[in-house]
């Protein structure tokens, strides 16, 4: 299917343009009633549990509005069978897991255990896994009951990738949006409208929401939305796109979701080099690095935003315009292939090394002065156990 059909298609189906606007509608109007509901029940964020780059008490069950936005035009525009019934069971459980945590607390292992049970719903009881890998020149592979292990791991660490970008106005929500838009371009160019519409419902969801969580957020999505949304976006790639015999369908979701996958990357890798559990709290993602820099919110926000619908972009690209159509290299295809890749790396090459800030400016900006027990830590170190610490 070409770009244009893909398109139509998706303009000519129902239950993706009724579910886009009806869960954008429904997100909008209920997440001011959550927002008022939040200081009643302790659904407050305080910046108390872990660093936040806000200062004053904003609402962090947000993500009740968005599971509910996406639950009910789901249930009255798609045929909930199958796995469909086992995503959405999946989705409930994750997001009641993640208010639980916004209300009470849940230590971060016990939470990552419960995605991974969760994640067994679709995946064990309603078969939504990743049955064949299709790779260039080597082919088609079965991959037998290592796909079950395999969906598990890419449900339970995307809906936590999710969870961890999610600690700025309008970050996770935006990525989401992109992400769900672009799974519903590419379910439908492969003829999966039922997936092409959940993830029209989810975008519109995402967008119901930015509205208000844009910088300055009046509510936050909190565990319970970030991790819904997460455990969501992994099911469309496993059911619109891992389940299809192309190449790029196993590129596509790395690249849709880079950005997560880079920061958390990023942040385990750190953590793991100064000695401290991969899973806890610090000041090093990547929109932490920025706001160091001195960029505002909102411009941190759009370029991360920029940087994942760019990365989207070229997934999309390659979808339509593959180097190897019907199993022939076409010259004319890779080298536009190749050129929009070189464009996409060195956008992507600079952001890195915008990010990665010289540590002796790292020592300006967070005007660090040495105590005399640091006297021999190197300047690298001591930042760092700042940056994990969080302000005093």
């Amino acid at each position: 299917m070409s770009f244009p059909d893909a398109l139509r298609a998706l303009a000519g189906d129902a239950a993706v343009v009724w579910g886009l606007l009806a869960a954008a509608a429904l997100v909008f109007v209920l997440t001011p009633l959550v927002g008022r509901l939040a200081p009643r029940i302790g659904g407050l964020d305080d910046a108390a549990d872990r660093p936040r780059v806000h200062t004053d008490p904003v609402p962090r069950i947000g993500g009740v509005a968005i599971v509910a936005g996406i639950l009910v035009p789901a249930a009255f525009l798609l045929d909930l069978d199958g796995a469909y019934t086992g995503i959405m069971l999946g989705t409930v459980g994750v997001a009641a897991l993640g208010l639980v945590d916004d209300l009470r607390g849940v230590r971060p292992s016990l939470k990552l255990a419960g995605v991974a049970l969760l994640a067994l719903v679709p995946v064990v009881g309603y078969g939504l896994t990743i049955d064949h890998v299709t790779l260039p020149v080597v082919g088609d592979h079965d991959l037998g009951w290592v796909a079950y292990p395999l969906a598990i791991v890419w449900v339970t660490g995307v809906a936590n990738l999710v969870n961890l970008i999610d600690g700025m106005d309008g970050l996770a929500a935006g990525i989401v949006a992109i992400a769900a838009a672009a799974f519903a371009l590419l379910a439908a160019s492969f003829g999966r409208m039922d997936t092409a519409a959940l993830a029209a419902i989810v975008c519109g969801a995402t967008v119901g929401f930015l509205c208000h969580n844009y910088h300055p957020a009046k509510i936050f999505m909190g565990d319970s939305g970030a991790l819904a949304l997460g455990f969501l976006i992994a099911a469309l790639a496993l059911d619109g796109l891992f389940k299809t015999a192309a190449a790029i369908t196993l590129v596509a979701p790395m690249l849709i979701l880079a950005v997560p996958i880079l920061d958390t990357s990023f942040v385990v890798l750190k953590r793991l080099k100064y000695r401290r559990t991969p899973w806890g709290a610090d000041h090093n993602h990547f929109y932490h690095r920025f706001l160091r820099i001195g960029l505002s919110q909102r411009r941190t926000a759009a370029y991360l935003h920029v940087w994942a619908a760019l990365l989207a972009a070229y997934a999309i690209l390659a979808r339509f315009v593959p180097p190897r159509p019907r199993g022939s290299w076409d010259l004319e295809r890779a080298l536009v292939l190749g050129a929009a890749g070189l464009i996409v790396m060195a956008a992507s090459v600079w952001m890195v090394y915008s990010l990665e800030i010289l540590k002796r400016r790292h020592l300006e900006l967070l005007r660090l002065r040495r105590r005399p027990d640091q006297e021999k830590d190197e300047p690298e170190e001591a930042v760092e156990r700042l940056l994990s610490d969080g302000p005093h």
